[in-house]
């Protein structure tokens, strides 16, 4: 396959790679979704990634509908990376697409939860090892030996079921051997060129008859370089006749090399033109006799290390795979699996239950926010979240509606509910746990997730219908959450179009969740839209507003502006300004500022 035949990759970047990896070597880093590598090759982390996700998965980044959804996917996998135990972990993470394949999307569901209960089970003890051992990986670049070296570590922990049991099924004296022989070796071993080639760099200290002869070489490499200088150390007045000159010249370049006076005798010229040709021939000899001798030395220890790095058994349970590959890919997928389990365990993530139509889920948080969180319970389409009488709670919400119309309070929390439900759905949809108590979620063949925009022009209008009606229209199941559609044209256009959207949401049997301040404005609904609200109850001691976030149901919310104007009298300071507000305040009903205001200052005298 053609470089430029992945998404991404002009002209320029197949040069660019080509160039520093070659075409099959890069064309392995992108099918094996090797962001360091592409990145060691010159290109920009962010691109790299890009190029990844539309290389492995450009299925499922279809999925990702508007601008909107591909940001929250974006700080999904950033907090994830975040969690990552490896660097390359991390990469594999970021270049994670969500899974159009229910049976992927459940092994994965499987193997993260294991690791997440492998994760939630250590001690600190155990954790300690496993994060030194995967620190000493990063810090030497993932190199084999560490790669080795990491596992030695982890199976002399115990650690070796769960994600860890690939690294279980190493055997363990072949994992000392390797590790002894990569030792010796300098940069890295192409595991999966079966140890066949020349391409084996032996360390220093890896044998010291070719530390030895290395050193010579160097030694001779000088000589040779400053051949004149050599000829003035070994002519001497004494010296009267040719014969002496040549002898002279051989014990003072035996001497400089430690190369036996026999041997550099054996390399010099029979004959030559003067003292400077006889000199600069022996040891322009001397170099490449020592050239290949190292070469032949160093033959020879790569044919043992390849021997010590082999299999007995010649791979034949394992396609021919040697230990050094096997134990490079156990630590590579117990990083990736256990990075993501981290970050599950350290979040509170449950696994959801895969529905064929529907998101619902109770005890659920927004992954953004920091803090305490107020925990929501929310769902549209059908689902077995709700109480078993049928009727919705708190924490059971309604079953079997198609749409929501989401009211309430400014600040009240709206969008962060959609922005949670976006991110449930895409968590879902890539195999890995979702924050709540509980979740329900079917798979989506797009997401439509739409935040508010402050901008009032017809453009912005077009483009939004542009961006929210294709998906909504096209083949598949679509779930809609679109954000305050009134803010980008006039309120009484805004609730007809609104209506227009939450009537085709039904028509394509599609789910959708629509915030909007204009339910009272809106049309009859269709019989499988509802609308629920969220409310504010006051002021706090703060005069910060006081919301309880988690939605009543089949309820329509109020703005409570009187709770904002409440805030802006009490905390204005410049007398002309409070008496602005204290205008609002008879606008809205000064009654109800002046009580919540006494509510406010009797709840923080009562403390």
């Amino acid at each position: 396959m053609r470089l430029q035949d992945y998404w991404g990759i002009g002209p320029k970047t197949s040069e660019r790679l080509t160039e520093a990896l070659g075409t099959e070597r890069a064309v392995a880093a992108i099918e094996s979704a090797d962001v360091r590598a592409l990145v060691d090759a010159g290109l920009h982390r962010g691109r790299a990634t890009r190029i990844l996700r539309r290389a492995n998965g450009e299925a499922g980044m279809d999925v990702l509908a508007t601008g909107d959804a591909r940001s929250v996917y974006d700080d999904l996998l950033t907090l994830a990376a975040d969690a990552a135990l490896t660097a390359h972990a991390a990469d594999r993470i970021r270049v994670m697409t969500p899974l159009l394949d229910r049976d992927a999307v459940e092994d994965r569901l499987d193997r993260v939860v294991a690791a997440r209960d492998a994760w939630a089970d250590l001690d600190e003890a155990d954790r300690e090892v496993v994060e030194a051992a995967f620190d000493a990986y990063d810090e030497a670049d993932g190199s084999d030996l560490a790669a080795v070296e990491t596992a030695v570590a982890l199976r002399e922990a115990g650690l070796t079921a769960g994600p860890f049991a690939d690294v279980g099924a190493l055997d363990g004296d072949r994992l000392r051997d390797a590790a002894d022989a990569l030792a010796d070796v300098r940069g890295s071993v192409d595991p999966a060129g079966g140890l066949d080639g020349d391409d084996i760099a032996i360390a220093a200290g890896a044998d010291a008859e070719l530390d030895r002869l290395r050193d010579q070489l160097a030694a001779a490499r000088d000589l040779a370089d400053s051949a004149f200088d050599v000829l003035e150390s070994v002519r001497d007045g004494s010296l009267r006749d040719f014969e002496a000159l040549e002898a002279a010249t051989i014990d003072h370049v035996a001497r400089e090399t430690g190369v036996e006076p026999a041997t550099v005798r054996a390399t010099a010229p029979d004959e030559a033109l003067d003292a400077a040709d006889f000199v600069s021939a022996t040891l322009r000899d001397l170099v490449v006799e020592l050239e290949e001798a190292v070469d032949e030395r160093e033959a020879a220890v790569a044919a043992d290390v390849r021997e010590r790095l082999g299999d007995d058994d010649g791979g034949a349970d394992d396609g021919g795979d040697t230990t050094v590959a096997r134990a490079a890919a156990a630590v590579s997928e117990a990083a990736f699996l256990l990075s993501l389990g981290r970050f599950a365990a350290e979040n509170g993530h449950v696994r959801p239950t895969l529905v064929d139509d529907g998101i619902a889920v109770r005890g659920a948080r927004n992954p953004f926010l920091a803090g305490e969180v107020q925990p929501v319970s929310y769902g549209v389409g059908s689902h077995s979240l709700a109480d078993a009488s049928g009727v919705a709670s708190a924490d059971a919400p309604p079953t079997g509606d198609r749409v929501s119309v989401l009211t309430g309070a400014n600040s009240g929390g709206k969008t962060t509910l959609l922005e949670t439900l976006c991110a449930v759905a895409l968590l879902a949809s890539m195999g890995l746990p979702v924050p709540a108590d509980a979740a329900e979620v079917g798979t989506f063949d797009r997401i439509v997730f739409h935040r508010r925009h402050a901008s009032f022009n017809a453009g912005v209008l077009e483009s939004t219908l542009k961006s929210v009606v294709p998906p909504l229209v096209a083949e598949g199941r679509t779930l809609m959450l679109v954000d305050e559609f009134e803010a980008i044209t006039e309120p009484g256009r805004a609730a007809d179009l609104l209506n227009g959207l939450v009537t085709l949401t039904v028509d394509r049997g599609a789910l959708g969740v629509y915030v909007t301040h204009l339910a009272e404005d809106l049309s009859p609904l269709p019989d499988a839209a509802r609308v629920d609200g969220i409310f504010a109850e006051g002021l706090t001691n703060d005069l910060d507003l006081h919301v309880d976030y988690q939605p009543r149901f089949e309820t329509v919310g109020k703005s409570t502006p009187e709770f904002i104007v409440s805030r802006l009298v009490a905390n204005a300071g410049d007398r002309g300004v409070r008496a602005g507000f204290e205008h609002l305040a008879g606008a809205v009903g000064e009654e109800a500022v002046q009580r919540t205001l006494s509510d406010a200052e009797w709840t923080a005298n009562d403390d």
